[in-house]
């Protein structure tokens, strides 16, 4: 296999790549560096040795993530609660078939939290064969792990989030709407609307990282997110921002950014029987950095 060849042959697997990574990490920087770290890797290693392309490739980059998962300093020295970096994600289409959504729930934010409690191997058994369609024995393989043991981590992490996935997921269309009602009631600062927008039960995650204003603790219930959102409006000026719909995680979201085009927020909403769930605001400047620029 030619240098050239070898490129192409990666390049046609470094969205899986990220993809698997961000799932793993939660953190698009971190992923694209043990992307590259898979590339070099890749170019290193004698061809002979690679019977499949996809499956080195996968192996070697899950094994990456379980590594730096491992050494990674515990959540619990994090400031506030964590919540994954925004991913900006197409607008699903209306009458997509049960497979589609299952699959749109792999980037939620729920998604991603709930395989935050999940040990390395668990994630990583998990997302190779239930998202990544990876086989027992490959992923026995990464894990360094007997096949019985491994169906079992999956069986069990399949279950739990099973449990976990929203079972009454709005058309795409509702869920627009919605979250116009929302930015709307935001910026004219009414409380009744906001109130009626919201799951009494609600919950709002509020992500600074210790570097920008957020709650440092989740909010439970409608009426106290709403007087969140009306405390942290009172003292701002809507016309010194500017708002822009889009999808984040597969979720109806709002991008915030001061008029100079700095991002300010990401606010993406969970929206389950046509009301909202959960609010998931991000404000650490370090995970709005990877924010594309024309949203």
């Amino acid at each position: 296999m030619t240098a050239q060849a070898a490129n192409d042959a990666f390049e046609a697997h470094r969205a899986r790549l990220l993809g698997l990574g961000y799932r793993m990490l939660g953190t698009r920087a971190e992923a694209e560096d043990l992307v590259q770290e898979t590339y070099l890797r890749w170019h290193r290693t004698p061809r002979e040795e690679i019977r499949s392309v996809g499956a080195w490739l996968s192996t070697t980059m899950a094994r990456l993530c379980i590594d730096e998962l491992r050494a990674r300093k515990t959540r619990d020295a994090y400031v506030g609660p964590w919540l994954p970096e925004p991913w900006l994600t197409p607008t699903p289409q209306d009458g997509e078939g049960e497979q589609e959504l299952a699959l749109a729930d792999d980037l939620s934010v729920a998604f991603l939290l709930l395989l935050e409690r999940l040990a390395p191997d668990e994630r990583a058994a998990f997302l190779l064969h239930d998202v990544f369609d990876a086989g027992y024995p490959e992923i026995a393989a990464t894990l360094g792990k007997n096949e019985a043991a491994v169906r079992q981590i999956v069986s069990r992490a399949r279950t739990r989030v099973a449990e976990s996935r929203t079972r009454f997921r709005p058309t795409a269309a509702e869920q627009d709407a919605l979250a116009k009602r929302f930015k709307d009631a935001l910026l004219a600062r009414d409380e009744l609307e906001l109130l009626a927008l919201f799951k009494p039960e609600a919950t709002l995650y509020s992500d600074g990282g210790g570097k920008a204003l957020a709650a440092l603790r989740p909010i439970f219930g409608a009426q106290k997110i709403a007087r969140f959102f009306l405390g942290v409006t009172r003292d701002r000026n809507p016309g010194d921002f500017t708002f822009t719909p889009c999808w984040l995680n597969d979720a109806p979201a709002i991008v915030i950014r001061e008029l100079a085009g700095t991002p300010f927020a990401t606010i993406a909403l969970d929206i389950d029987a046509g009301l909202i769930a959960n609010v998931y605001a991000v404000r650490n400047p370090d995970k709005l950095a990877l924010l594309p620029a024309d949203i």
